[in-house]
Formats: structure tokens, C-alpha cells, sequence
């Protein structure tokens, strides 16, 4: 059960992990000459190691090792760490090859798709204007499939994987450092094989790199981390439906660089899915200021 200061404790976290998370592009787009997969190798090395030295610091080593003694923690932190992994490739890949609006547009959709992962996973029954909120998102869905004739593929990648990832990271209540650590120990294996193996890019030899891009591929670590840090923090003290109003913030700001800074093209058809997916988060923002002062209304009732 969470206290009122566990709630606005996870209010800041969430706060600070959408604005860091929509500001990322200005950090992505200095690396726009690496490959997506060696940048996500990047994350997963540096991240790796960053943890680590936090870990050490606060000394949750004997954490690490109670969660990595069940069998059950393992595999949800494996499924985890692939979401995570797939969240970040596509959003890397999104922002440098011109497709902010569509990670802008993914992001839009996950606090509907929390709210969906709620009612299936955690019991959450939906209220009548969260329906028709889904309702209006399948719709602005709907019009990029017939307007563009397929999936907005990237949108969907960002919006279920991390939608997914919080749900299972909620199930697993673990704190938010341990859980990273382990899941980038993960990922580990693989980048380092990635990275010393097989990469064969321009960039892919540290030692030919200019010291400003090796410096900005080692900031990952600060990129990555801080922000999941925080986003973790707040999953363990906010419903899921609560968590997915801040995402807001987040995608607005993918948009409006994606317009301004990005010059990418936005026509009508595009225009209107995001129409439809902002009715629903108005009607979605709507329905939980209205439950929240029920809630409140019944607490103040009953004392």
C-alpha cells in the first residue's frame, strides 16, 4: 500500500524521467553518424558499468544476489532486459533516421496501452470515458494503416515493448537499481561481443574515434540510467494509469522538436491520428481528475 509520500515521491520521479526521456533526441542526434546497434551496445556496456560503481557505493550487493537466488526474478528480468533492449534499438533508430513523430506518436499511445496492460495483467477495471479514450486511439491507429497502407510500426514497437517493460517491472518490485544492474548484466554479453566481434563500422574502434565521440558514446551511461532510474522509481509508487498521464510530457517534446528542430514532414492524414490520440488523452486526463476527487471525496467521507 502507498503512502501520500510515496505518491509524490513518485510524481517527481515521473516528472524528471518523461522531460529527460523527451530531451534524449538532442543527445541521439550528435551520434547520428554510428549504427543504431553499436549505439544500443554502447548504452548496454557504459549503463553496465555506471550501475555497478552505484551499486558498489550504496552497497546492494547482497540485494543483487538475493534477487539473482530466484528462479522466477531471473526470468522476468531477462524478459525485461529484451523489452528494454528492443525499446531502445527502435527509438535510437527512430530518431536518426527521421521518425521522431512516429516514436512521438508510439509514446502518445503507452499510457493507453498502461491502462489496457491494467486491466489484464493487475485487475484495473476501466472506467466508461477510459473505453472510449482506447476507442478514439484505435481509431487515429486505424487512419495511418489506411492512410499509409501499414502498421505504424515504430509507433507500436515503442508504446508495447515499454508498456510491457513497466508492467513487469511493477510485478517484480525490486529496487530500481538491482533491476537495472541485472539487466544490463545481461544485455552485457551480447554488446561486448557486438562491440569487439562484430561491429566493423567507421566508428566501431575507440581508439580511431576523436575524443568528443568517444565522450559522448560513454554519456550514454548518464543518458540511459538517470532517466530509468527515475521512471523505476516512480513505477513502484504510482498505478499504472496515474504513471502513463506523466508520459505526456515526454512525447510532446518528440513532437514539437520533431516539427521545429527536425523539420519532418506532418501532413493531414498524420495530423488527424494525432487529433484522435490527444482527444483520448484528454478524455483519459478527464476521467482521472474526476476519480481522483471521488477517491478523495470517499476518504474525507469516511474519517
Amino acid at each position: 500500500m502507498t503512502t501520500n509520500n510515496d505518491t509524490k515521491h513518485g510524481v517527481i520521479f515521473a516528472i524528471l524521467a518523461y522531460v529527460m526521456w523527451g530531451l534524449a533526441p538532442l543527445y541521439f542526434k550528435q551520434l547520428h553518424e554510428v549504427p543504431a546497434y553499436e549505439i544500443l551496445a554502447h548504452r548496454a556496456l557504459w549503463s553496465c558499468i555506471f550501475v555497478a560503481v552505484l551499486v558498489s557505493l550504496f552497497k546492494f550487493w547482497p540485494m543483487v544476489k538475493s534477487v539473482l537466488s530466484t528462479p522466477k526474478n531471473i526470468f522476468l528480468l531477462l524478459c525485461t532486459s529484451l523489452l528494454i533492449s528492443i525499446n531502445w534499438l527502435t527509438y535510437i533508430w527512430a530518431v536518426n533516421n527521421g521518425h521522431l513523430l512516429d516514436a512521438s506518436l508510439g509514446y502518445f499511445i503507452n499510457p493507453i496501452i498502461n491502462v489496457l496492460l491494467g486491466m489484464v495483467f493487475l485487475s484495473e477495471k476501466l472506467r466508461k470515458l477510459q473505453w472510449v479514450a482506447i476507442l478514439l486511439a484505435i481509431v487515429g491507429i486505424l487512419i495511418q494503416v489506411i492512410s499509409l497502407g501499414y502498421l505504424p510500426w515504430v509507433a507500436l514497437v515503442l508504446s508495447c515493448s515499454f508498456g510491457f517493460y513497466g508492467l513487469m517491472r511493477k510485478k517484480l518490485k525490486l529496487n530500481p537499481l538491482v533491476g537495472l544492474f541485472i539487466e544490463t548484466m545481461i544485455m552485457l554479453p551480447v554488446a561486448a561481443i557486438y562491440l569487439f566481434l562484430i561491429a566493423d563500422s567507421a566508428t566501431a574502434d575507440l581508439a580511431s574515434n576523436s575524443m568528443s565521440l568517444n565522450l559522448l558514446l560513454i554519456s550514454a551511461a548518464f543518458v540511459t540510467t538517470i532517466p530509468l532510474l527515475c521512471f523505476n522509481h516512480a513505477a513502484v509508487r504510482l498505478p499504472l494509469s496515474t504513471l502513463g498521464f506523466f508520459q505526456y510530457i515526454g512525447p510532446t517534446l518528440l513532437f514539437i522538436m520533431g516539427v521545429t528542430l527536425f523539420d519532418e514532414a506532418i501532413n493531414t492524414e498524420t495530423l488527424m491520428t494525432f487529433a484522435f490520440i490527444w482527444a483520448g488523452l484528454v478524455l483519459f486526463s478527464v476521467d482521472g481528475i474526476k476519480h481522483n476527487r471521488y477517491q478523495r471525496a470517499l476518504l474525507k467521507t469516511s474519517s
